[in-house]
């Protein structure tokens, strides 16, 4: 549910690590377009940037080593278990996280995609906000620990993350889940593998969906390269920069091409009919809301029923970066009542 991770990147490998990332200044009229409540992360932020290793395929394993150090508690009173399941289209296995499962329920679940740029990020990291959410609904989820780019390409990835899906599916007696109430969720570059997860399910017609939920998601490959958002979008936690290594590294060829492959890419989906009900939230100085914007559009078009949030004054990340600001827990409700609205729960 959120990015390399967030509390990884920002938090786990230090707000330094994350701010070596950052723009060279940030301009004061920049600053007065975020909320108030979250400016002091950003000037936390600045002010360390240049302590932490500058993100790139060098520094990556500094990066990825820093974020696995101090990782949250589990919460005690939510069982998870891993397991390892086989991922047909390979012929290899994935680790799947398995939170909160009542064997002989029937409740809803939700397939889990983490966050991370696609070059980061595991359900280990996301894990007691997982069980947090779970918890809080009375579900099941079960989070996917899908191979990193670039050492594993999106058609490695997306067919662990889909096996993931399937398994759940076809395991729902054996976990408590009632198959007809399988949702999708994730954020950032989890938002994206939740958002292909979708057309896969739709286009293989194995596992229905009752919906997809994609927080701040990571969904054209173009930002960065062929399509560049105005100032002060983008210019915090997650740049152009780090958004063409990320999609460099998952599709093994430069961003923005026309030789992209459109199963990679929600954005490139040429038909966007047939999808699950969507919730879309992203802030506006996010990168990607114009893209999460044009995809909610896309999606309302084709007649999908279709929620999209954009929260003023939001940058990449911000509800786990100041968790208890307003807009952070007011975001975090709307996701939970989409949810709950796709699940049926009173």
């Amino acid at each position: 549910m959120r990015d390399l991770n967030r509390r990884d990147f920002v938090a786990g490998c230090g707000l330094a690590a994350a701010c070596a990332i950052a723009p060279k200044a940030l301009a004061a009229d920049a600053l007065s377009a975020i909320d108030p409540e979250l400016r002091p992360a950003v000037a936390n932020w600045i002010s360390q940037r240049a302590a932490g290793p500058h993100l790139s395929l060098a520094t990556l394993p500094q990066v990825r080593a820093a974020g696995l150090r101090n990782l949250p508690a589990p919460l005690p009173d939510v069982p998870w278990s891993q397991r390892r399941i086989p991922v047909p289209a390979t012929g290899g296995e994935v680790t799947l996280y398995l939170i909160n499962a009542v064997p002989g329920a029937s409740r809803p679940a939700i397939l889990h995609t983490h966050g991370g740029g696609f070059i980061g990020g595991s359900p280990r990291s996301d894990l007691p906000r997982l069980q947090e959410l779970a918890r809080d609904l009375n579900i099941t989820i079960a989070s996917v620990d899908y191979d990193l780019a670039p050492e594993a390409l999106y058609s490695r990835s997306i067919e662990q993350t889909y096996a993931g899906l399937a398994w759940t599916h076809d395991h729902a007696t054996d976990i408590g889940v009632d198959r007809q109430r399988i949702a999708v969720l994730g954020g950032s570059a989890g938002g994206g593998h939740a958002a292909i997860l979708a057309i896969m399910a739709r286009d293989r017609g194995q596992v229905p969906l009752c919906g997809q939920c994609l927080i701040y998601p990571m969904l054209d490959d173009r930002t960065g390269t062929t399509r560049h958002p105005h100032a002060p979008i983008g210019q915090l936690i997650w740049t152009e920069e780090d958004n063409r290594l990320g999609w460099s590294s998952f599709l093994g060829q430069t961003p923005g091409s026309a030789s992209v492959p459109p199963m990679a890419v929600p954005a490139r989906c040429p038909d966007p009919k047939g999808l699950p009900p969507t919730f879309i939230g992203v802030g506006s100085v996010d990168l990607f809301v114009d893209e999460d914007i044009e995809y909610g559009q896309r999606l309302i078009d084709a007649g999908v029923p279709t929620q999209l949030l954009v929260v003023p004054g939001a940058y990449h990340g911000f509800d786990e970066i100041v968790p208890q600001a307003q807009i952070s827990t007011r975001f975090v409700k709307a996701i939970k009542d989409f949810l709950r609205q796709s699940f049926m729960i009173p």
